[in-house]
């Protein structure tokens, strides 16, 4: 079963820094990952120019923006953007709770994938919390359709995701992913997948405001000649689809809890899997909220459903 199902709520055991620039911003930015007590969920603590801390929960409901990344907040405002690959991170490694200081309106890109963030939590390490961890059970099938782009989630006894994109790029052209997600398939399949993006639209974004911090140094880059310019090559041979995949994966991070089922989504993006989250939430005959029930030793968990607070973040 992708992601592995644990009786209990856990935090960071120690404290977890990174420094680095927004992709999009080019400000230099460094973030604090704080333990956090049960039940406290993704909670960003936004410090800009200075000010005093601002707090924006990582749940869909905050979501301000979906252009180029997904951005919490108030876009005109206080906000943090590009969270999705941190995100993913958390959902994927078994982070329920965690407080993060932030001293910028953007998380920074590092290398353009999830990896820096994934060494961080490993190195500070999990501790379980003596509250019940809640799972998000898909238990009816909910699509939605934009142009010539779709997502669905469906019943699954695990956690999958199956994203498939199809680009005019010789470079990219049509890719899938498939596969139940645990922690040791996100590191070792998803997690150094880096974020990409083409040459001949480069003015165009700075002109937007966008980019500014984006490099071969973090970005896999297709020149105008419909050919990838890092010298270093690709780290999967269908590194796009992967990341669209990390993507997804840090999106649906923001249900406030981890989903059971399977998402499958063509041609998506931001905007796409916000639009299916909130599809899926907003329907409560679509899921159901489970915890795992008291198991004897040697035994494999069960979930029983359980009635939810109507002030639980899955309740939009």
């Amino acid at each position: 079963m992708g992601i592995e199902l644990h009786d209990y709520q856990t935090t960071l055991n120690s404290r977890a820094t990174l420094s680095g620039v927004g992709v999009h911003s080019g400000k230099p930015v460094t973030l604090h990952l704080n333990p956090a007590d049960a039940d406290t969920g993704v909670i960003f603590n936004c410090s800009v120019d200075g000010e005093e801390y601002r707090e924006i929960r990582g749940l869909v409901s905050e979501i301000g923006g979906t252009d180029l990344c997904t951005v919490l907040g108030d876009t005109d405002g206080v906000h943090v953007a590009t969270v999705e690959h941190l995100m993913a991170a958390l959902f994927a490694l078994g982070v329920d709770n965690v407080s993060i200081d932030i001293d910028g309106s953007e998380v920074p890109i590092l290398d353009g994938s999830s990896e820096l963030f994934v060494e961080a939590i490993e190195q500070a390490g999990l501790r379980q919390l003596g509250s019940k961890r809640r799972y998000i059970r898909v238990i009816k099938p909910i699509r939605i359709e934009k142009g010539g782009s779709w997502a669905e989630f469906l019943p699954y006894t695990g956690t999958r995701f199956e994203v498939e994109i199809d680009f005019e790029s010789s470079s990219i052209g049509r890719q899938l992913y498939a596969g139940d997600i645990t922690a040791e398939a996100f590191k070792r399949d998803i997690a150094r997948a880096r974020t990409f993006g083409f040459m001949k639209d480069v003015e165009r974004l700075w002109a937007a405001g966008y980019a500014l911090g984006s490099s071969l140094e973090n970005s896999v880059v297709i020149g105008d000649d419909d050919r990838v310019i890092n010298l270093e090559g690709l780290r999967y041979e269908d590194e796009f689809v992967r990341h669209k995949t990390l993507d997804a994966m840090g999106d649906l991070a923001l249900a406030g809890a981890r989903f059971i089922g399977c998402f499958r989504s063509y041609r998506g993006g931001h905007k796409l899997n916000a639009t299916a989250l909130r599809r899926l939430l907003s329907d409560r005959s679509a899921f159901e909220i489970v915890e795992t029930t008291r198991r004897e030793r040697g035994r494999a968990a069960e979930l029983i459903a359980v009635n939810a607070p109507v002030f639980a973040p899955w309740a939009l």
